[in-house]
């Protein structure tokens, strides 16, 4: 798979799911990626390896099984240092519950608050970003939009931990998400940024820009305007429509650099500027279409 993405024109990082894509060994791992001339920009932690958390890792009502999540995210992010990465990416989708009257929501609330303080001091040189997502696969999710994953910072409250904005589920989630972005960027920090698109509907990981170019390119601006400057993730499902993933990741490489043409040209006026002033969206929907659809 890593020599595969080496042949990606324009890629430059990989992030590898821990454990599923560290067994053939992190020494091994490490010589295909710098073979390929590629680097390891983070890890992202994947709760399947036992069965038992389907009912909840960092949240699981067995103080056994909280702990065993720990551990494997305390051993992924050792295994990402060895490859020279900073970052461990939180995708909690296992931390929720089904019905009502399943659950203490303060209790859950505490352990997540636990797990994550546990995983944030294991390593303070590496940052933990927490990805939220409304459901999927438990039908309700413990940070299921932006401002709830932002609470639970702020209660967290460790220098070492920001968001992970994935577009299709701020989408899912019902937001804007320039306008998470900015949220994100007052109140913690935006350490990943996950591109793909969908309706909205469900986590669907179409192509960037395939159906909302204005919404990601409003994105873009506000990520830019936050300083973000890690590597842009393609979080994308080319599998279901049974694509190429080296021509689809080219093709979302390609857009993505359209995209950011645009907003750098966008920004280098004060015509934006003076359209969000005035709040006119006729003003500032004509900036954005002059730079998206140039003749």
């Amino acid at each position: 798979m890593v020599q595969r993405a080496s042949t990606v024109e324009g890629l430059t990082d990989l992030d590898l799911n821990y454990p599923d894509h560290t067994k053939p060994g992190i020494a091994e791992i490490k010589s295909a990626v710098e073979d390929g001339g590629l680097s390891v920009s983070g890890m992202a932690i994947r709760y399947y390896s036992l069965p038992a958390f389907k009912a909840g890792a960092f949240t699981n009502p067995d103080k056994s099984v909280r702990q065993a999540a720990i551990d494997i995210t305390k051993e992924g992010i050792d295994a990402g240092r060895e490859l020279g990465a900073k970052l461990m990416t939180i995708w909690p989708g296992q931390d929720g519950y089904e019905t009502h009257f399943q659950a203490d929501y303060v209790q859950l609330w505490d352990l997540m608050l636990e797990g994550l303080a546990e995983v944030a001091d294991h390593d303070p040189e590496c940052d933990i970003s927490l990805e939220y997502k409304p459901d999927e696969p438990r039908p309700r999710a413990v940070l299921p939009d932006c401002a709830t994953t932002l609470l639970m910072l702020s209660e967290l409250d460790r220098p070492n931990t920001g968001v992970t904005l994935d577009f299709a589920h701020s989408l899912y989630a019902g937001e804007t998400p320039a306008f998470a972005a900015a949220l994100i960027a007052r109140k913690s920090r935006l350490l990943g940024l996950h591109l793909n698109d969908g309706y909205g509907h469900r986590d669907d990981g179409l192509m960037v820009a395939a159906v909302n170019p204005q919404a990601t390119l409003e994105l873009l601006i506000e990520a830019r305007r936050a300083k973000f400057d890690g590597p842009i993730y393609f979080d994308t499902f080319p599998n279901t429509a049974d694509l190429d993933p080296v021509a689809e990741c080219e093709a979302n490489i390609a857009m993505t650099e359209r995209l950011l043409a645009a907003a750098e040209r966008m920004e280098g006026g004060n015509r934006l500027r003076d359209a969000l002033d005035r709040q006119n969206p006729v003003d500032g929907l004509a900036v954005a279409h002059e730079a998206l659809f140039r003749d």
